[in-house]
């Protein structure tokens, strides 16, 4: 399996610096990551995380498993966390590497010349509930970035996964329930209303549909059905909800100024009544000729989706090429990305940092002759 990256690259995340020292900050096709793990033998299940200026990789390798870490200031790319040997699963933000141990969850201060440890709490190995479950959830709760690094959660949510955006988080349970909580200004807890919540609450617009994965970005969400139906909901200014865009359709416009005001003007009439800024309830989003979702993943303003038959997906800001069609274009419309399909490859999953997006992809397989 294989490691591609596009869109923002300006601490080496992506494309390393070249001998000068020279990052490319803009990465608009996908690139293979040829630093994935500089020695012993990676097997398949290496697990990728992203923040804005960093990315991380949990290998599985014959030697063992170690995190390495690539970009930000403080990073050689590719380097291998000294502190990360024996971990199951790890989470990256600007300034934290936090791992994941059998017995302990620890949380790093990434720095030169040596990392500081800041947290650390042991874990009672009777207590499993929720110890299967990925970062940042832990037996008992789960784990920020910042202090505090430890949050409660009660354990009758029964939760199985937990994607965390800026101000907010969206959790969904064993029995594929979704909760949120947080900042409500954008929508993006899926409450119909702007309002805050301080403790998970179920989102009602979801009850009776069976959730399988759930992500999210800065100031939106999204959810996928276990029968491959895509929900989303939040800020839509960059088009991130595959949802009509009034400040993309601005933007549109300025740039073909040689559009006569009569045809702006009729334009206007047509399609304000559908621009959708925030949406504060899951809305079903057509992606257009596929039948179903696998996996979603949601960067700060932008997402990606890959289907049941392996193709790739991206729409919202792509200011940085981080939707991966070549183009620094923004986008309301679920756009295939079509260097994996004209390579013949079959992408198995994605996960988007920030402003980035991180592809693992095999060779897809031959019809017999």
């Amino acid at each position: 399996m294989n490691w591609f990256g596009f869109g923002f690259s300006g601490f080496g995340q992506i494309r390393p610096a070249d001998v000068s020292g020279q990052v490319t900050c803009k990465v608009s096709t996908p690139v293979l990551i040829s630093d994935v793990c500089r020695s012993c033998v990676v097997r398949s299940d290496c697990r990728l995380r992203a923040s804005w200026s960093s990315r991380a990789h949990v290998h599985h390798t014959d030697c063992g498993s170690h995190v390495c870490v690539s970009g930000s200031s403080e990073q050689v790319c590719g380097d291998v966390f000294p502190e990360s040997q024996g971990c199951t699963d790890a989470l990256i933000s600007e300034k934290y590497l936090t791992l994941n141990f059998t017995d302990r969850v620890e949380c790093w201060e990434i720095q030169q010349p040596q990392n500081k440890l800041v947290w650390k709490r042991e874990q009672d190995l009777s207590d499993h509930t929720g110890h299967s479950a990925p970062l940042p959830l832990v037996p008992g709760g789960y784990v920020m970035p910042r202090p505090p690094f430890f949050r409660p959660l009660c354990s009758k949510l029964c939760a199985v996964s937990l994607a965390l955006g800026t101000e907010h988080a969206v959790l969904l349970t064993s029995d594929g329930t979704v909760y949120s909580w947080g900042s409500g200004s954008h929508g993006q807890l899926g409450h119909s209303a702007l309002t805050s919540q301080e403790e998970p609450q179920i989102v009602e617009a979801l009850w009776g549909v069976p959730i399988r994965a759930v992500s999210a970005g800065s100031w939106h969400s999204a959810s996928v059905s276990t029968g491959g139906d895509l929900y989303m909901w939040g800020w839509n200014e960059s088009g991130q909800l595959g949802l009509p865009s009034r400040g993309l359709e601005e933007e549109k416009r300025r740039t073909n100024s040689g559009n006569t005001d009569q045809t702006v003007n009729k334009d206007e009439t047509n399609q304000a009544d559908v621009f959708i800024s925030i949406q504060a309830f899951p809305a079903l989003v057509d992606v257009h000729n596929v039948s179903e979702i696998s996996r979603i993943s949601c960067g700060s303003r932008h997402t990606a989706a890959v289907t049941g038959t392996g193709d790739l997906y991206t729409w919202g800001w792509g200011h940085y090429g981080q939707l991966g069609h070549c183009t620094e274009n923004s986008t309301d419309e679920p756009t295939l990305v079509d260097h994996f399909s004209s390579h013949r490859m079959c992408v198995k999953d994605v996960v988007c940092g920030s402003w980035n997006t991180f592809v693992s992809a095999v060779p897809k397989e031959q019809p017999p002759s």
